[in-house]
């Protein structure tokens, strides 16, 4: 039997020393070098035990917290109440960071009381009732009905670790998710789900079915079966993880009754009663520290496909790279700087004629200023956080700490977006300064949050958990406008204390005549030409980062992704840098935007793969949650667009002023 796993998450494992600094840095790179991952102190591990045994170091009580309902069939997600699920009279929960609030994760207390190493067969968890006549109750089984319909999943988390449902996929398959559905409606056409496939009782068409039994199943490690600083007594044990089985009954504590109906119309009262079941089994073969290996287990391949794939691409470049550039490049150089006073006008040709043009600032330049600035901003952020989550502290175990890091970073990295955007524009001859560090440290983030501002109303308008509250909101502006804004405006002042970039080469006071371009030398053949390749390194990649926002699995593979990462930086340097040989060859000097855009092109087929995502593997068909699809793509691909559009401009930038500079001009 092959067992397929849809989330997954990589773990970090620490323990406590007491020693001198530096051997606490030498052990912990050491740590890091002999084993796969390290835990971060947040994250330790939690000894549970029985009630006779309870004291400070083990607790006999097993927490169970709900998290938010969502769907692949709808990007709008729900808190746990909303379905009206039995919720806990005293709730209480962790405390969200940003990360969490920000990505619309609610994380609650639960009903369901679990005391460790004690098996219930059959526990009560509370009753609900509906009156035909009352349409508070009417508008409940309503919601009851959407849901299902929808294929909402709960997500439960038991010691950090998400509640898995595995179930029978194609024969000899298995499959794991981290939510599993709070029902099953089958269809009168086409494929059933699959907790509709799991039991042949769901044999109704048009029918809803909502599962009121949970049975749990945790597995734990008991016994000294580990080596930690202390022990494990036999009444003592760490969870490894926690398996939920679903059903469907109409009768309590009957497990032949007919499965449980919510009718479309409720024409009779109504009472459905929810219920659980616990289990524990001691497995002494497998470490706290391994826990989440069963999760990771058929992810590697496709990941290494996806960098050899870059990697190829990577290599044919380099080498068109090599075959057109770099000799011809050598050779016309050679020819450039042969001593031949009496015939220097003759023997210019090719890239060197252009040479009184070639740093003649372009149009709109305030505007490419402003999104280079934003794009270091953005480069650096996501090259900080790569770094981070590689290192283990970012693992999706921490939830929330991705975005968290994310935000703060960005926030924090106001300065380098305002130096640059103001060098940038100062060798450009601008004057506006001000204009400059306004547009700068307003333009960009403002259409970020612009948007996203628009699709928070359509959340709060349809009662999702998604949608952030206006304290939020104002953290977030009190971030941008008290952090980001001011660090933006101290860059752009030791930006314009700086004096001008100087250029290898004089500019004419005469424009250069332009000649007529063929079909491939044409500006927009060449930005469109110029995202292929770099987009042909990354799709592989994107599938999994679109799974793990739009399909409820976690994104673990942070070493794929840097690796990833480093190959697009290659990958856009090289093909904006060719193609602007090629240009400058046809005598066409226009660079600036060309070499953000080339790159930024890029952009475009990102565009467009979400999109095709979206028809091919997402279900969505309300208009509400396609526009928050779109809405949300918008932002990455925005984002994207600065990121790519900056790495290129930079080393066009380079290659410029480099081939320029060792050449004679007269």
């Amino acid at each position: 039997m092959t067992l397929s796993i849809r989330t997954s998450v990589r773990p970090v494992k620490c323990q406590k020393f007491a020693m001198p600094t530096k051997q606490i840095v030498s052990s912990f790179l050491l740590l890091i070098h002999f084993s796969h991952g390290f835990y971060i102190p947040w994250l330790a591990p939690v000894n549970y035990c029985t009630k006779d045994k309870q004291s400070d170091t083990c607790k006999n009580d097993v927490s169970v917290f709900v998290n938010r309902l969502n769907s692949e069939e709808a990007i709008i997600p729900y808190e746990y109440h909303h379905f009206d699920f039995c919720t806990d009279d005293h709730e209480t929960g962790p405390v969200e960071n940003l990360g969490q609030v920000v990505f619309g994760e609610r994380i609650r207390s639960s009903p369901y009381k679990l005391e460790f190493k004690n098996n219930q067969e059959w526990d009560y968890t509370c009753k609900k009732s509906y009156q035909p006549g009352n349409q508070e109750d009417l508008k409940k089984i309503k919601e009851l009905i959407h849901g299902i319909s929808l294929n909402y999943q709960h997500h439960w988390i038991v010691d950090n670790m998400p509640v898995t449902w595995c179930y029978q996929g194609e024969p000899g398959q298995q499959f794991c998710s981290t939510g599993f559905p709070m029902g099953c409606y089958l269809p009168k056409s086409g494929k059933p789900k699959d907790a509709c496939v799991m039991n042949p009782a769901f044999n109704k068409p048009d029918t809803y079915y909502i599962f009121n039994h949970i049975d749990l199943t945790i597995i734990y490690h008991g016994g000294k079966g580990e080596t930690w600083s202390t022990e494990l007594d036999d009444d003592i044990g760490r969870i490894l993880s926690v398996k939920v089985g679903l059903r469907s009954l109409s009768v309590e504590k009957d497990p032949t009754s007919p499965p449980m109906i919510v009718p479309k119309e409720l024409k009779e009262p109504l009472t459905i009663t929810y219920t659980y079941s616990v289990k524990f089994i001691d497995d002494p073969f497998t470490k706290w520290s391994s826990r989440w290996d069963f999760l990771l287990e058929s992810m590697p391949s496709a990941q290494w496909f996806s960098i050899l794939n870059a990697l190829v691409i990577v290599l044919l470049l380099s080498g068109m790279v090599a075959m057109f550039l770099l000799r011809p490049l050598h050779k016309d150089i050679a020819r450039y700087n042969q001593i031949d006073s009496g015939k220097d006008a003759q023997e210019e040709f090719g890239w060197k004629l252009v040479h009184g043009d070639i740093f003649r600032p372009p149009r709109k330049g305030m505007l490419l200023s402003v999104f280079v600035g934003s794009g270091v901003q953005v480069f650096i952020m996501t090259l900080i956080t790569l770094i981070f989550a590689c290192l283990g502290f970012l693992s999706p175990a921490n939830r929330g700490a991705l975005m968290t890091c994310a935000l703060v970073f960005y926030v924090c990295l106001g300065t380098p977006a305002g130096y640059v955007s103001s060098r940038i524009y100062k060798s450009f001859g601008g004057e506006r300064w001000k204009l400059n560090v306004l547009l700068t440290s307003m333009l960009c983030p403002g259409i970020v949050f612009g948007v996203f501002f628009v699709l928070n109303l359509v959340l709060w308008s349809k009662g999702s958990s998604g949608a952030i509250s206006f304290g939020i909101l104002a953290v977030l502006l009190a971030l941008w406008f008290g952090i980001s804004v001011p660090l933006t405006f101290v860059g752009a002042f030791f930006g314009f204390r700086k004096r001008p970039i100087e250029h290898p080469v004089r500019t004419n006071q005469i424009h250069r005549q332009v000649p007529d371009q063929s079909v491939y030398t044409r500006p927009a053949s060449g930005i469109v030409m110029g995202g292929v390749l770099p987009f042909g390194c990354i799709f592989i990649q994107l599938f999994f980062i679109l799974n793990s926002l739009w399909s409820n699995q976690m994104y673990y593979m942070f070493g794929f992704h840097f690796l990833v990462f480093i190959i697009l930086v290659i990958t856009c340097s090289e093909t904006t840098v060719l193609l602007c040989y090629f240009h400058l060859c046809a005598e066409d000097y226009h660079w600036w935007w060309r070499s953000f855009l080339t790159s930024g092109f890029t952009a475009f087929y990102l565009f467009m793969y979400c999109v095709h995502y979206f028809v091919t593997k997402l279900e969505i068909q309300d208009a509400t949650s396609t526009f928050l699809y779109f809405g949300y793509t918008f932002i990455m691909v925005f984002l994207f667009f600065l990121l790519s559009g900056t790495i290129g401009f930079f080393a066009c930038f380079w290659f410029v002023r480099k081939i320029y500079s060792v050449v004679k001009v007269v």
